[in-house]
């Protein structure tokens, strides 16, 4: 069972109770990135299990992203999904897919158009705002309204609960992906949560409101928040804290639903966001896309059979690695050209063997920003989004190129809020080796390239 949100950052964690209960009963994961801070670029990782640069996806939408290219690439036709059905597993699909899906799209078939390798399927289009939204569900559109009970993230826990009871009665083993809108802008909360944590305000760590020293172009200009902005950051980030409880909820659900079912102790519960989401850090305007901590590092929580409660995995882990975990776990083939790996030993406490190594450095891509006042992440402050760039980030530090030739080095050990530049400090040698790791990963194929590539630097 895969909850997926969307723009969830590690900060609001403190304010989901039984996320955290699920963190207690198993592993959470210390270094877990996503590939791009954006949400298409990183649903395509999850589906796949390969990188933007294999994947084509590096924007939400046109020529070079979206649902759409994923969909005309045939890229649909290997996923988690097909894996795990092919496997006999009954499969479930529920929420946010990928941007530019539209529960009405055809594709000239005459229905509405689901994916291959769901069994059962309830999608949504531009369902941000919680309700009055299209769900396509199995191939039907339906409509749903304004009243409470048609708030987006309890329907969709609705379907999931009657999905993981009909599946256990059946006797199936089945792979249920849940992807909620929230706590997407404008983060609508359900009605129930709409006045809760009166007088909440953002955190604020030494990153915010001001700019690195030596900071890149792109941001070093930054003036400081103004005060109508300051407030702006405050008053959206109690509404992220009340529009998460509904999720929260859910994850309490459905784990009850599969305790009701008799099939908790076979299950394995997986909790994760598709990127991460800045408010304020670094003098930036509520966002994403950047490669500070941020943005690229978001939770990852797993709990089931094998997994030691408590457990904290520190090795780099990345949203490429969801899909041959879950296609091993399932006894399914891990198909050949995914740039991922299988963390299913991680997951049992142990670390690979020095020979057999993890790799040491995630890879973190993104591509010029959105410039379409139709995406939903479109920034009309293009000031507060940074351009191209690749990066890598170890436990130790994490090293970005721009297009532009500027450069970033941040040590977490040091400076765990990213405030001191180190780039114009670094050896020739060291700045060489750097450079060198990063064009093997962001050029790389498969998991045996990807995985050599992500060992040749510490």
């Amino acid at each position: 069972m895969f909850v997926l949100t969307d723009d969830l950052s590690d900060d609001l964690l403190p304010y989901l109770p039984n996320v955290l209960a699920l963190q207690k009963d198993g592993a959470s994961f210390a270094n877990y990135t996503v590939t791009d801070s954006l949400c298409c670029p990183s649903r395509a990782s999850i589906l796949t299990g390969r990188y933007p640069h294999n994947t084509g996806i590096v924007k939400n939408n046109g020529s070079d992203g979206g649902f759409r290219l994923f969909h005309s690439r045939a890229e649909e036709k290997s996923t988690f999904a097909t894996d795990l059905h092919a496997a006999g597993y009954r499969t479930a699909f529920y929420g946010k897919y990928m941007n530019e899906y539209f529960p009405r799209i055809t594709f000239g078939g005459g229905t509405p158009y689901v994916p291959p390798g769901w069994d059962e399927w309830a999608a949504g289009g531009d369902a941000y705002d919680g309700f009055n939204y299209e769900l396509n569900e199995n191939g039907k559109v339906r409509t749903y309204g304004s009243r409470p009970q048609d708030y987006l993230t309890d329907v969709l826990s609705a379907k999931a609960q009657r999905f993981i009871t009909a599946s256990a009665a059946a006797g199936r083993p089945f792979m249920l992906e849940v992807a909620t809108y929230t706590p997407h802008l404008p983060y609508v909360p359900a009605p129930r949560d709409a006045h809760g944590f009166p007088g909440l305000t953002s955190p604020k760590n030494s990153a915010y409101d001001t700019v690195p020293e030596d900071a890149p172009p792109w941001l070093a200009g930054h003036p400081p928040l103004p005060a109508w902005l300051k407030k702006h950051i405050d008053d959206s980030f109690r509404k992220r804290v009340q529009s998460i409880q509904s999720v929260d909820l859910m994850v309490s659900e459905l784990r009850a639903t599969l305790t009701r079912a008799g099939v908790a102790d076979d299950t394995l519960v997986v909790f994760s966001s598709d990127n991460g989401y800045h408010m304020g850090e670094h003098r930036l305007n509520p966002g994403k896309m950047t490669a500070f901590e941020s943005d690229i590092k978001v939770p990852l929580i797993a709990a089931g059979p094998g997994i030691p409660a408590g457990l904290v995995v520190d090795e780099p882990v990345e949203n490429i690695d969801l899909r041959p975990t879950f296609a091993q776990l399932a006894g399914a083939p891990v198909a050949a050209q995914i740039d991922g790996r299988s963390v299913t030993g991680l997951l049992n406490g142990t670390t690979p063997a020095e020979a057999d190594g993890w790799r040491t450095a995630a890879l973190i891509e993104h591509s010029d920003p959105a410039t379409d006042p139709k995406d939903p992440d479109y920034n009309q402050d293009s000031e507060n989004v940074p351009p191209s760039y690749d990066a890598l980030r170890t436990r130790a530090f994490t090293y970005v190129e721009y297009v532009d030739g500027s450069r970033e080095y941040y040590d977490h050990r040091s400076d765990p809020d990213q405030m001191l530049n180190l780039a114009s400090g670094l050896d020739p040698e060291r700045v060489t080796e750097l450079r060198e790791a990063l064009r093997a990963l962001n050029t790389c194929a498969g998991a045996t390239a990807c995985g050599t590539a992500g060992r040749s630097i510490r």
